[in-house]
């Protein structure tokens, strides 16, 4: 696994995630505290730390302005430089419920109600509450240096924690204000509509303008922007928020993912499966759907008096098809894949682009085998997972191993041994993984994968998970060598993830500027004139024929508005056809990696597309 890193990126991991967890949560507390001193009529929420930073949600009467932002930043940053001593202490739960009640503050009432009765109840002071000398019960002894706070500058909050012990542990640099959207409260939307401020905060300055920067990259490659601008795709709202129109250019780059896809896994031994987008709801209160993921499946409708569900998983449908026959043990392993499309309601407030969608396809794959052979099939995934990911250009990657949670099925034995077969394949590989105790899913342990993109930052794609619920909820067997009928092992396991997601990952990883055998059009051909338009079309035919994606400029433009506008629509190669090529029969070339490459005849042309194409390479 290549660990190579630019030094930006290594800036921006430097840091312990502990100690960026305590920054980012106390600067939570001090935006929080900020907003309530420049606007006392505002209501405070929840302020939880992100991966990259922090929010706090607030009721406020008026919408907060870009000028108010810089107000509350230079606020906090005066709360940071006065070094204020951050104070936990545990309440009783009546006596911090009369003061909320004197506050007037609603949301906090409802937090509290509901912590368990039999869990502490805590809450963090910035400031000393007696406005005199600070106590720092969480401090060792040597590193308390008194500090007089006046009365006015206190503020608290119900916290769980943790936090830093002065607000100056915070450098005033190293955090930003970043926006502001709308939230719900508990994210519900029949409740209260809230300000969500957002931010995010670091060690070091240097690190907060690293990811800046890293940040107003990330909207340079936005896949939404890059998407329009390169007519890949569009959401059409008329259609229902969360559904992706593929459009022509796009359609063509989905169709080569999925021809590679497919021929990956044929040679890996997989046989492919075609299933239907809907089934009787009882299919899914016998997977468990119904139970455990009622929320996320949209409502079933009525068909000649049977309630059909769209499918939210393509897994119940290869166990059907599994039970279809009986099979032997010595059928095993069987794989089966499939780009199966399936549908999830998701709230109207997540949904982002091709990330968070309500309909797209999993590249799903299950494998039903023997106990025995589980870590074989498990290197094998990862074999095939490896090769999938470096080909479409991420060789980096952060792997994670999920363990046995406390509530699970399956016994000991089984566990033990799927867990062991994961391990297995992982040393063999020599990946280097991070364990997840407890993380696994109730039906069994799993390895997951977050690639690494061009600008560092981390996407869940690959999931390898062993099942044990499915094999027993649909009673599924196979006759063993003695004759007895015994459990198959079931793994689920997809690359992609989805494949709507992984493609807005491609065109962020690219910044649109896709290789060669990925490009929605490979070549375009550049008449000069008029006269020289039927000998370019009768060579894109011929370069059609060779099965390479094909355009012909037919703006008529001159030739320099035609080259510059296939360089803003990023066509890998640009083949300028005037009078003199004409004449000799021949393309002159221009690639976007090495520019002019002169005359070149059609089979040569065809040659060195060829030859990119075979390695992967950009052209």
């Amino acid at each position: 696994m290549n660990s190579t890193q630019s030094p930006k990126k290594n800036l921006l991991a430097q840091s312990d995630p502990q100690t960026l967890l305590r920054i980012r949560h106390t600067c939570a507390h001090i935006l929080a505290m900020a907003v309530q001193s420049l606007f006392p009529e505002t209501k405070v929420t929840i302020g939880p730390w992100t991966e990259t930073g922090f929010y706090y949600d607030f009721d406020r009467p008026t919408p907060f302005t870009p000028e108010d932002l810089e107000k509350i930043e230079a606020e906090m940053r005066r709360i940071v430089r006065a070094n204020l001593p951050i104070i936990r202490e545990v309440v009783n739960r009546e006596d911090i419920r009369a003061e909320i009640t004197a506050l007037q503050e609603p949301y906090k009432q409802e937090i509290l109600d509901s912590i368990p009765a039999d869990e502490p109840i805590t809450r963090y002071f910035i400031g000393s509450p007696d406005g005199g000398v600070a106590s720092y019960p969480e401090l060792e002894p040597s590193l308390i240096n008194p500090v007089t706070v006046p009365p006015t500058e206190v503020w608290w909050d119900i916290c769980a924690g943790p936090h830093l012990n002065f607000t100056g542990d915070i450098h005033p640099d190293a955090f930003a204000l970043l926006s502001v959207a709308g939230a719900y409260w508990r994210g519900d939307e029949t409740k209260s509509q809230l300000q969500r401020i957002y931010g995010t905060a670091w060690e070091t300055p240097d690190q907060l303008q690293a990811y800046l920067e890293q940040k107003e990259e990330a909207k340079r490659r936005d896949h939404r922007k890059l998407g329009q601008e390169l007519d890949l795709f569009s959401i059409q709202e008329d259609a229902g928020g969360g559904l992706v129109f593929w459009h022509p250019k796009g359609a063509r780059m989905r169709l080569a993912i999925e021809d590679y896809w497919r021929s990956a896994h044929l040679a890996a031994g997989y046989d492919l499966l075609y299933t239907p987008h809907v089934a009787n709801v009882e299919l899914w209160k016998t997977s468990g759907h119904v139970d455990f993921y009622r929320e996320n499946m949209f409502d079933p409708i009525e068909v000649d008096a049977q309630q059909y569900q769209l499918k939210p998983m393509n897994c119940p449908f290869h166990v059907l098809t599994y039970q279809n026959q009986l099979h032997s043990y010595r059928e095993l392993p069987i794989r089966w894949a499939e780009l199966g499309t399936v549908y999830r309601y998701e709230r109207s407030g997540v949904l982002h682009g091709l990330m968070r969608v309500r309909g797209f396809t999993q590249d799903d794959a299950h494998i039903f085998c023997l106990p025995e052979q589980v870590a074989r099939e498990i290197l094998g995934v990862l074999n095939l997972t490896e090769k999938i990911l470096s080909d479409f250009g991420f060789p980096e990657y952060e792997v994670n191993l999920s363990t046995r949670p406390a509530k699970s099925v399956g016994t000991d034995d089984i566990w033990q041994l799927a867990t062991e077969a994961l391990l297995e394949a992982l040393n063999t590989k020599g990946w280097n993984y991070v364990t997840d105790e407890g993380g696994g899913a109730f039906y069994g342990p799993k390895i997951d994968i977050k690639i690494k993109d061009a600008i560092g930052r981390l996407w869940q794609c690959s999931t390898i998970q062993v099942d044990f619920n499915l094999p027993e909820r649909f009673d599924m067997n196979y006759v063993a060598a003695d004759g007895s009928r015994q459990r198959p092992i079931m793994i689920h396991r997809a690359i992609f993830g989805s494949l709507e997601r992984f493609f807005g990952i491609l065109v962020e990883n690219y910044a649109g500027n896709f290789p060669l055998w990925l490009a929605p059009v490979q070549i375009r051909l550049l008449p000069v004139s008029d006269a020289q338009r039927s000998y370019a079309e009768a060579t894109a035919q011929q370069l059609q024929e060779r099965g390479f994606r094909v355009e012909v400029d037919a703006s008529g433009d001159r030739l320099g508005k035609q080259i510059r506008t296939a360089e803003l629509e990023k066509i890998p190669v640009a083949a300028v056809v005037g009078k003199r090529e004409v004449d000799s029969q021949t393309l002159s070339i221009r690639t976007r990696r090495s520019g002019d490459l002169g005359a070149l005849t059609v089979p040569e042309v065809v040659e060195k597309l060829q030859g990119a194409i075979a390695q992967k390479s950009v052209c």
